[in-house]
C-alpha cells in the first residue's frame, strides 16, 4: 500500500459520486446518473459515471475492501512499539507477520508515541487470545507496550457522505 497522495483532478460530479457511493456502495452507474441529474442538476450518462468511478479507483482516490459486518467477528485494536534493542534484526519479520495475518483488517502507524496499530478481526475472543499468545511466543522480544482492546458496541461503520465535501473543487478544498 503506497503512502502517496493520489494525483487526481476532481470534477464536481466526482465529489457527488463519492458522496452517493458512501451512502450506498451498491448503487448502479445508471442509478447514479439519475441521482446526479435529479438531485444535483448534473447531466451525464451512466457510461460517464462508470468511467469516473473507474478513473478514481485507478488513481487511488478510494479503496475498495470487503469489510464483514461487525456482528460476525470480534474487532480488536492491537497496539505496540518496537523494542529498539531488537529492532534492526527483527522488525521486518514482526511487521510482516501482523500485516499478512488473515486477521488484520487495517495496519497503520500513529503519531504521538510512535505506536503501531492494527484493527484485527477474530471469529471469537478465544481465537484472538490464542493469536496474541502465539504472537508473543514468536515476536515478544521485538515489541514493547503491547495493548489489545476489544472494540465493543460499534456505533458507526462507514464513511459519512459529508466527508467528501472536503474534496469540493469549487471551494478550493481539494487536497
Amino acid at each position: 500500500m503506497a503512502n502517496d497522495t493520489p494525483a487526481y483532478d476532481f470534477k464536481d460530479r466526482d465529489v457527488v459520486i463519492l458522496r452517493e457511493l458512501a451512502k450506498d456502495p451498491g448503487v448502479s452507474s445508471r442509478d447514479l446518473a439519475d441521482i446526479l441529474e435529479d438531485e444535483y442538476d448534473i447531466d451525464v450518462s451512466y457510461v460517464t459515471v462508470n468511467e469516473s468511478i473507474r478513473n478514481m479507483r485507478e488513481a487511488g482516490v478510494f479503496r475498495e475492501a470487503i469489510v464483514p459486518n461487525e456482528e460476525y467477528f470480534v474487532f480488536e485494536l492491537f497496539e505496540f512499539k518496537f523494542n529498539p534493542e531488537y529492532f534492526a534484526d527483527e522488525w521486518r519479520e514482526t511487521m510482516e507477520h501482523i500485516r499478512d495475518s488473515e486477521h488484520t483488517l487495517m495496519y497503520f502507524l500513529s503519531d504521538g508515541e510512535y505506536q503501531w496499530k492494527s484493527i484485527m478481526l477474530f471469529p471469537t475472543r478465544e481465537v484472538g487470545e490464542r493469536w496474541l499468545h502465539e504472537f508473543y511466543k514468536n515476536h515478544g522480544k521485538t515489541v514493547l507496550n503491547v495493548r489489545s482492546s476489544v472494540m465493543t458496541n460499534v456505533l458507526e461503520f462507514g464513511a459519512s457522505p459529508d466527508l467528501f465535501d472536503n474534496l469540493d473543487p469549487e471551494n478550493g478544498k481539494t487536497p
